[in-house]
């Protein structure tokens, strides 16, 4: 048995200038007091340094889960004044983004689970599974995070070459569209509709497009000739097959009929007999000479 010095400590789980005060626990729910040892803090407008204490704020996040139990971190972060006179902010509080987020009450670390078993599984399935794991969460909060967190993400910036085409959210209600970085390989933008006014507006701020590689459809060709007219456009290799394969089955049924009629052997063989009795003479009808 390990003694009690060498036994893991939760404050090594932490950041540094998060000092843990105690921890409450009952059958469901393990409730961390944290409290920040942060002494000076640089202001997000203007970056001067303070360390003039305005106000104390109280803030509950959830954390990872704990042998099957709920963690609840129950956070004391300072509140600094800005002593820049120029500045249009009054006061900030300090924000802790490497450990936390100001979009959701949940670790950075929860957040990057929640996401990636949204990605693996579904929003329902997701919020379901860390349900059973004591994480307290519904299918719509998984929504926001993943929404939330994708809008967070910086703008990706494709080449000259790009590839367009739609696909379904929802067969047969809502559809999209999605861009390609052809070089890459990697999707640099997904629209709402198909429609061509999503792709109109995001062209506008990429044009530096030289080629696009699309589909059948008139409405994208529309798009790209109005706002890009000496784009070259290229129907792409899986359409062209497709429009060789329509015109090869639009002949075959023209030339072949629908259908051909094959007799089995028994069918011809009863067929090959009967006409042979039909040939023989009668045997009533029979000249016999003497």
């Amino acid at each position: 048995m390990q003694s009690i010095a060498n036994s893991i400590s939760l404050q090594s789980f932490y950041p540094e200038n998060l000092n843990i005060m105690s921890i409450e626990q009952d059958d469901s729910v393990i409730t961390i007091h944290i409290k920040s040892k942060t002494k000076e803090c640089k202001c997000p407008s203007c970056n001067s340094v303070s360390g003039e204490l305005y106000a104390t704020h109280h803030k509950k996040v959830q954390d990872l889960p704990i042998l099957g139990k709920r963690v609840v971190l129950d956070l004391t972060l300072y509140e600094f004044k800005c002593n820049n006179p120029d500045c249009n902010s009054v006061s900030f509080t300090e924000s802790c983004s490497y450990f936390l987020n100001d979009y959701c009450y949940m670790t950075n670390r929860l957040v990057d689970l929640v996401c990636t078993l949204a990605l693996e599984t579904s929003c329902e399935s997701c919020a379901r599974i860390l349900q059973s794991m004591s994480v307290k969460i519904s299918g719509d909060t998984v929504i926001r995070t993943l929404i939330k967190r994708y809008d967070r993400q910086p703008t990706t910036k494709c080449g000259s070459v790009i590839g367009v085409d739609d696909f379904a959210f929802k067969k047969r209600h809502t559809y999209g569209t999605i861009i390609v970085d052809a070089e890459t390989h990697k999707t640099v933008a997904i629209l709402d509709g198909r429609d061509g006014t999503t792709l109109k507006e995001w062209l506008e701020n990429n044009k530096q497009v030289k080629t696009v590689t699309r589909d059948r459809a008139s409405a994208y060709a529309k798009a790209v000739e109005e706002i890009l007219p000496d784009c070259m456009q290229i129907a792409d290799r899986f359409h062209l097959h497709k429009n060789l394969m329509d015109a090869v089955n639009k002949i075959l049924g023209r030339e072949i009929p629908a259908t051909t009629a094959i007799m089995d052997e028994t069918s011809s063989n009863s067929h090959s007999d009967k006409a042979t009795e039909d040939n023989e003479p009668c045997k009533k009808n029979r000249i016999h000479c003497g």
